[in-house]
């Protein structure tokens, strides 16, 4: 599912490609790792940031290298945001939460 709070609007180039992959990664971890059956995301957009939450229904972190997480963590930080990681809503699945600012433009 995908659930919008706030007013969208235009991103600079750089914060719209780290969104974009920052979800991407997620959904595709939840498919390849979690194997979740329902996968969850939120986009909250405030007045200089833009808050990311996609939380899914597996398995929770297995475990792994992780080389996803750290990219996802990498691509927050060159747009000053940040990122973090841990289990999914009622301590089932996992969840990633990212905040993007710079965001106003």
């Amino acid at each position: 599912t995908l659930t919008v709070h706030g007013t969208p609007r235009p991103l600079p180039a750089d914060v719209e490609a780290a969104a974009y992959r920052i979800v991407q990664e997620a959904l595709t971890n939840a498919v390849k790792h979690a194997r979740a059956v329902a996968v969850a995301v939120e986009l909250h957009w405030r007045q200089d940031t833009l808050m990311i939450r996609i939380a899914d229904d597996g398995r929770g972190h297995t475990g792994g290298s992780g080389h996803g997480l750290i990219g996802i963590r990498e691509r927050a930080a060159a747009c000053g945001g940040s990122a973090a990681f841990g289990p999914g809503p009622d301590g089932r699945g996992f969840a990633v939460t990212v905040h993007l600012t710079g965001t106003a433009s």
